[in-house]
């Protein structure tokens, strides 16, 4: 094992959390080497045994909680820890990184995962912090021991004044910025900010900083014109006296790999999430020219649904959820035979039996699909009827979800609205007569109020 391997003490005492972690390792055993243990007396003895780099602690051990590997001081140089639950929890997540803990992951197959990714980041950190606590000793020391250590750090490490202006930096601007320490004297750090992160950089230092120190995020300008990403750490130096700042110390690093990774993350998350949506409008096309009868009526009810919707105050995701749900809501017809969808008179007593059937194969179509499940409840729920008289389940009331319950009203309008194989569409005014009717029968009587109300002010 390579001696620079670095050790990390996972204590878990579920083994389906444990094996997901140690598999994301796997092709990593250059890098990382994983010890697991199960409860914080075995951690105790591990830690006797070899000193890891790295904890990752499940919060709850049969034996007690894994705080309890933190030191009973704050000690920003102990091992670092990040501690893993099964629930979110601010207050727990608070208390966490109060303790000392580096960070705290709420457990999802995807955080587990990505765990590699978690444990470098949080070691980063960690050696950021390391190096700033050393460069704190060294100014507190004297001038030439900071400068021992700032001429080799691999981070830039700067010096500012209170209006932002340089007045010291280290040789590593050269590797990170192209410029030697000389050429950036009396610069000031705005002229080499991008325009769009040029005003969170300056308010950082028109607010009052305290000594805590803070990290941001921007894009500097290299020496030969392109831009790069810096993560730059930084407190203000106060002088006790005064209460005032006297001068800005700040570590910055390149990360412009980093942000080209996760930009091309998002890019691929963003096409997958359009192959999506366009296989679904595939699908809603497929339907519409199956059943020419009823083409233009998915188009329609989702564009009616979800204006009604935003009025309801739905967020965005969940709009989002509503609009795919209200253009899946009659794929389940494609499992119906041509000759009952397409039946120009009225369906038999057999057929509507068949009929019915269409909110449950769309959902043993469309639930096996993750992406799909939280748009499930209008195609499953939509034919379900306020007094318990509708299909598949016979669901009553609040029983049914609330956007389905909307959409119930939607559909139906559209319906009687629109020319069938079998009738003519309805008058307007009679439609809207037949809702009121069936309010508090068929249909919840608020929403049956509320969109009658959208019907008269939209003029449909």
């Amino acid at each position: 094992m390579p001696s620079d391997t670095i050790h990390i003490l996972l204590v878990e005492d579920e083994d389906p959390h444990a094996e997901l972690i140690q598999r994301a390792f796997e092709d990593q055993e250059t890098e990382f080497q994983i010890h697991r243990v199960r409860s914080l007396s075995e951690a105790r003895e591990k830690i006797k045994q070899r000193e890891p780099r790295l904890i990752i602690a499940d919060w709850r051990l049969p034996d007690g909680e894994s705080l309890e590997l933190l030191p009973n001081h704050r000690d920003p140089l102990a091992t670092p820890i990040i501690l893993m639950t099964s629930y979110g929890n601010e207050r727990i997540a608070v208390e966490a990184l109060k303790s000392g803990a580096l960070d705290y992951v709420v457990k999802s197959p995807e955080s587990m995962l990505d765990m590699p990714h978690l444990a470098r980041k949080a070691l980063d950190q960690w050696k950021s912090r390391a190096d700033r606590i050393h460069m704190q000793e060294a100014l507190l020391e004297s001038e030439a021991h900071f400068r021992l250590l700032a001429e080799n750090a691999s981070d830039m490490i700067a010096r500012l004044t209170i209006t932002g202006q340089m007045f010291y930096v280290s040789p590593a601007c050269k590797t990170i910025l192209g410029y030697l320490p000389e050429d950036m004297f009396g610069f000031k750090i705005f002229d080499l900010i991008h325009e769009e992160d040029s005003p969170a950089v300056k308010g950082l230092f028109q607010q009052n900083p305290g000594d805590a120190p803070y990290t941001i995020t921007y894009r500097a300008k290299h020496k030969h014109g392109h831009y790069v990403w810096l993560e730059t750490s930084a407190r203000a130096i106060i002088d006790h006296d005064t209460n005032s700042v006297i001068e800005i110390q700040s570590t910055s690093r390149d990360i412009t790999e980093r942000k080209k990774a996760e930009e091309a993350l998002q890019l691929a998350h963003d096409q997958l999430r359009d192959a999506y949506e366009r296989t679904i409008e595939g699908w809603v096309r497929a339907l519409d020219l199956r059943d020419r009868e009823t083409e233009g009526h998915t188009q329609r009810v989702t564009e009616i649904t979800l204006k009604v919707a935003k009025q309801l105050g739905f967020s965005e995701e969940e709009l989002s959820h509503i609009r795919r749900g209200a253009l899946l809501h009659d794929m389940g017809k494609i499992a119906i035979p041509d000759e009952i969808l397409q039946k120009p008179g009225p369906l038999n007593e057999t057929e509507w039996e068949k009929m019915r059937q269409h909110p449950n194969y769309a959902y043993d179509m469309l639930s096996p699909i993750a992406y799909l499940r939280p748009a499930l409840d209008i195609p499953y729920y939509h034919h379900e009827r306020w007094d318990g008289s509708g299909y598949p389940h016979g669901l009553k009331g609040d029983q049914i979800p609330r956007v389905a319950r909307l959409f119930a009203i939607v559909d139906v309008w559209d319906a009687l609205r629109s020319d069938r194989p079998y009738r003519k569409q309805l008058p307007r005014e009679q439609v809207i007569e037949y809702l009121r009717e069936k309010s508090n029968i068929l249909f919840e009587p608020k929403l049956v109020d509320l969109f009658l109300a959208f019907v008269e002010s939209h003029n449909l």
